[in-house]
């Protein structure tokens, strides 16, 4: 089967584009990042302006709780990168640029609300903060979908919905329902720009099932959240897992699962032989996460025994 090019992906897709941004914008809820944070509670840091420096004790927040804020954070502001990445494959003309546009300044408004929130709450340490953004941002952000657009709608069909969660389940350890209320906020947008996403690849898989279906397959078994780059993620990473905010578990049976039951893959017709092997190969993928999952979900009940006994 012929192979479709970029070219004639973006333009068999536009139609599809097109109704979805109008989908998108008739369900999208304007709201304000201001709103969301307690301004009452900000008091001046230590610097130019002679206020008092962050201390361990300022905030109230579980530790964990910090450390997936700060986590969420970084990753949010990595928007530029993301930004160069979607409007070098969908380009800036028609309605794949003005999603684009739209994607770009819905996202913009997580970091600026989760930043001001962190701050006037302190939360954390700002000093810290600012000195992990300067490193994450000036590497920047990149992986291997970057010249794929199959490829790169295949993975924020996944990642969208795995940073909702994420930015859910954030908000509920927490313990403070500001929080809970801005990051249930934030999720609201991640979860529409999946649909969107999810929906342009649905039709991707009509349109080229083959291609599409081995995009689907590469993605999932290279598979990383955007805040990879971050410095310290895995041990972060591990820290969010135990705490239940997003693990393997949620990741197969809450975002990997639910994707591909909604594209109805395994029911999908006129594959060829590499699209069928594709399949294969996400089956597998399935299986192996299963796994894994549960012998994450042992490890993870011998150590809260063992913490428990010792208690």
């Amino acid at each position: 089967m012929t192979e479709l090019s970029q070219t004639a992906l973006l333009h068999e897709l536009e139609p599809v584009v097109a109704k979805n941004l109008d989908r998108h914008l008739s369900m999208a809820k304007e709201w304000f990042p201001h709103e969301y944070v307690p301004w009452s509670e900000g008091r001046t840091f230590d610097g130019p302006l002679g206020g008092e420096a962050w201390s361990e004790r300022d905030s109230t927040l579980p530790e964990v709780a910090r450390t997936a804020l700060i986590v969420n954070l970084l990753t949010e502001d990595n928007l530029p990168s993301y930004h160069h990445q979607i409007a070098s494959l969908f380009g800036p003309d028609g309605a794949w640029g003005t999603w684009v546009g739209r994607w770009t300044a819905e996202e913009g408004r997580h970091g600026t609300a989760i930043r001001d929130y962190l701050t006037v709450t302190r939360a954390v340490d700002p000093v810290a903060l600012e000195r992990a953004r300067m490193v994450h941002m000036t590497a920047g952000y990149s992986n291997s979908h970057d010249s794929s657009m199959l490829r790169s709608l295949a993975y924020v069909s996944f990642q969208e919905l795995a940073t909702r969660i994420s930015h859910r389940n954030t908000g509920r350890i927490t313990g403070d329902p500001v929080c809970e209320a801005l990051l249930s906020r934030v999720a609201a947008d991640e979860n529409l720009h999946m649909v969107f996403y999810r929906n342009l690849l649905g039709a991707a898989l009509e349109v080229a099932p083959d291609q599409t279906m081995r995009a689907i397959a590469e993605v999932l078994e290279d598979f990383q959240m955007p805040g990879v780059g971050i410095e310290g993620f895995a041990r972060k990473s591990v820290t969010i897992a135990l705490a239940g905010i997003y693990d393997l578990r949620q990741h197969r049976d809450d975002v990997v699962a639910p994707v591909l039951r909604q594209w109805d893959v395994f029911n999908v017709a006129g594959l060829g032989a590499e699209g069928e092997a594709a399949r294969d190969r996400i089956a597998a993928h399935l299986d192996g996460l299963e796994q894994a999952a549960s012998r994450f979900e042992e490890k993870r009940d011998a150590r809260a025994a063992k913490l428990a006994a010792r208690a």
